[in-house]
């Protein structure tokens, strides 16, 4: 007889004597496509809002705040999505060459003091990883790769910024500040500097957004005529452009492959890759930047070489909109993930929500629509909203219209097996007792979180194969016991799985 009792929610408690109960029953997981599933409730689905750091979009609100208030910030967000049944956030780290935790490479951010290099008395990504853990959300850290500053002030970037020590780095362009992607002193120190983020917390993703080489600006030029001269190597600049950002996006997925191999990498580029009419395997759209040829970031590429683990396309446009219609674009990128292990999420719009330009965002059901669009193609695993004030806004109510129906239960984020050496799924939970409303398990070894599920009668593996029956998803507190207590606690029968770092999920275990 297994001995438990008086386990708490967080996990430990001072073990008694439980009731001899019958065996516990084992529900295996059922086999893809066996059972019938519901396209509102998906097992599998990454939900998360960025929270963009630069400028103070999102936070902190300004600078200047004490830690306390900081904190507290950052804490409500990480529980507005908790409350939006989000499973991940999107944290700004790196917005401009400079970081928010204490980097052996970089100054502190200036958009937590308002003085750039000014520590701000605590450690903001250590305290958002451990924080977004105890909530079971996946911390994915955000750089932005090779922005300098939103200005092109040298002179107020703190003194021993890189920038300052090494000008030959630096390029002026578009009035603002950038590092030469060119130089390959200069790219790898940006890799270094994000790298240096990997080895020292336990993020969940490193994650850039569409920011690579700047966005054209009409009538300049990016001088990096010297570097290619010294360094193109017989390409053409543009395809030299696109190596040096290719080699880029290698080098980084490298060194979390060696420094913290469970961890993913995602890229959220601009959505047109090319446009049809410059290049046939290209969208049907004639939106005007194009990452390829604009940004010389060949996203494509990257999902058929398999560079990423997961693509997150923004694709910020309506349904039916003439130049980028979302459903064209959205089914050009599930037709590029086909074939491929890189999971892909969609970037939805949400600060476009009630915008005059386009009156489809007027309609309170526009964002809703497009994850029934979605439903189409299972090639689409999630969704990210950009931004997090836009998420707490709510403008139109389209954002709770979006929950209702979407997010009614949690979920899972998808799995990443390729990123274990063990691909197989943890074991079986052994469940101890089922009591009222709570639920108490011994620890599974490798388990980083577990699922719960509460199904009407006797359960079986059907039960398991969407999120009808889902209730919970808990994080594995550290301790021999772990203990889940039903808010609803209106009778049912409860099943316990083991859940990996890399999302492998084991057969389930109904408490008795």
């Amino acid at each position: 007889m297994l001995v438990v009792s008086g386990v708490t929610s967080a996990g430990a408690g001072t073990p008694a004597a439980a009731p001899a109960a019958s065996p516990p029953t084992v529900v295996p997981q059922p086999s893809p496509g066996a059972c019938p599933t519901q396209a509102t409730t998906p097992k599998r689905d990454l939900r998360a809002m960025w929270v963009a750091s630069v400028a103070n979009i999102d936070w902190p609100s300004k600078p200047g705040l004490t830690p306390k208030q900081q904190q507290d910030e950052l804490t409500g967000w990480l529980d507005l999505a908790v409350k939006q049944r989000h499973n991940a956030v999107i944290l700004q780290v790196r917005p401009t060459a400079d970081a928010f935790w204490p980097s052996s490479y970089e100054p502190w951010s200036k958009y937590l003091t308002g003085t750039q290099g000014q520590d701000p008395g605590w450690d903001p990504l250590g305290y958002a990883v451990r924080e977004a853990h105890r909530r079971n959300l996946e911390l994915h850290a955000w750089f932005n790769p090779y922005r300098i500053s939103m200005d092109t002030n040298v002179n107020a970037l703190s003194p021993s910024h890189p920038a300052r020590l090494h000008p030959d780095w630096v390029k002026a362009y578009g009035g603002k500040l950038y590092y030469n992607p060119g130089n390959p002193e200069a790219r790898q120190y940006s890799v270094n500097a994000i790298l240096d983020a990997v080895k020292k917390y336990d993020i969940d993703a490193v994650h850039f957004d569409d920011y690579f080489y700047p966005y054209p600006v009409a009538g300049q030029t990016f001088d990096d005529a010297a570097e290619y001269a010294r360094y193109g190597n017989g390409m053409s600049l543009a395809d030299w452009r696109r190596d040096n950002v290719t080699t880029f996006i290698r080098e980084v997925r490298d060194g979390i492959r060696k420094y913290r191999p469970q961890a993913q990498l995602g890229v959220s580029p601009f959505a047109i890759w090319r446009n049809k009419a410059t290049d046939p395997e290209g969208s049907d759209t004639t939106a005007g930047a194009q990452t390829y040829d604009d940004l010389y970031a060949d996203t494509r590429k990257w999902v058929k070489d398999e560079l990423l683990d997961y693509i997150t396309p923004q694709v910020y446009w309506s349904r039916g909109f003439a130049a980028a219609d979302y459903e064209k674009v959205t089914d050009w990128w599930a037709r590029q993930v086909t074939g491929t292990r890189v999971h892909l999420y969609i970037g939805q719009a949400t600060y476009k929500v009630a915008q005059n330009a386009d009156p489809k965002w007027s309609e309170p059901q526009e964002l809703s629509s497009h994850l029934d669009f979605n439903t189409r193609y299972p090639q689409v695993q999630g969704n990210i909203y950009f931004s997090a004030v836009q998420v707490k806004a709510d403008r139109l109510g389209a954002t709770s219209l979006l929950n209702e129906k979407w997010y009614s239960r949690p979920a899972l984020t998808p799995a990443s097996p390729w990123l274990d050496d063990e691909p197989a799924a943890p074991r079986t939970p052994v469940v101890a007792y089922a009591r009222g409303g709570q639920v108490t398990w011994v620890a599974t070894p490798g388990a980083t979180s577990y699922a719960i599920y509460r199904v009407a009668g006797r359960p079986g593996s059907c039960d398991l194969a969407d999120a009808r029956n889902l209730v919970a998803t808990v994080r594995d507190s550290q301790g021999a016991f772990q203990s889940w207590t039903d808010p609803a606690a209106d009778g049912g029968t409860y099943v316990v799985t083991a859940v990996d770092r890399v999302g492998n999920e084991s057969a389930g275990r109904v408490a008795g």
